[in-house]
């Protein structure tokens, strides 16, 4: 069964950095897109970032993309997304997604974990 579980969350001041974990089990990453997608109260979910399923292509959206970096490592089948410079606006519950052959940032995505939960405040 594929389960996805997020971690790294947390609370941080601005300028600060987290580096978000999504740990995959029941499958293996090589045979699978994953994105990040991010939720703040009251907003719909937004896409983050991507990685394609051989990890040789990634994608940011553009209002992070100089701050935050999608990665993956095999060995540890887990996908990270570092996030550095982080502003109040980052506040949100950040997802991990995955899907055998759909990679974007639309919400096509077949598995999702359950969140961890990003807040930004002086």
């Amino acid at each position: 069964q594929v389960h996805l579980v997020e971690s790294g969350g947390g609370l941080v001041q601005p300028g600060g950095s987290l580096r978000l974990s999504c740990a995959a089990s029941g499958f293996t990453l090589d045979n699978y897109n994953i994105a990040w997608f991010r939720q703040a109260p009251g907003t719909e979910r937004e896409g983050v970032a991507y990685i394609n399923k051989r990890g040789s292509y990634t994608y940011t959206i553009d209002s992070v993309k100089d701050r935050f970096t999608i990665s993956g490592d095999n060995a540890k089948n887990t996908v990270y997304l570092q996030m550095s410079r982080l502003e109040p606006e980052d506040t949100a519950v950040y997802y991990c997604a995955a899907d055998r052959y759909y990679y974007g940032m639309g919400p096509q995505y077949d598995y999702w974990g359950q969140g961890t939960q990003v807040t930004v405040v002086s």
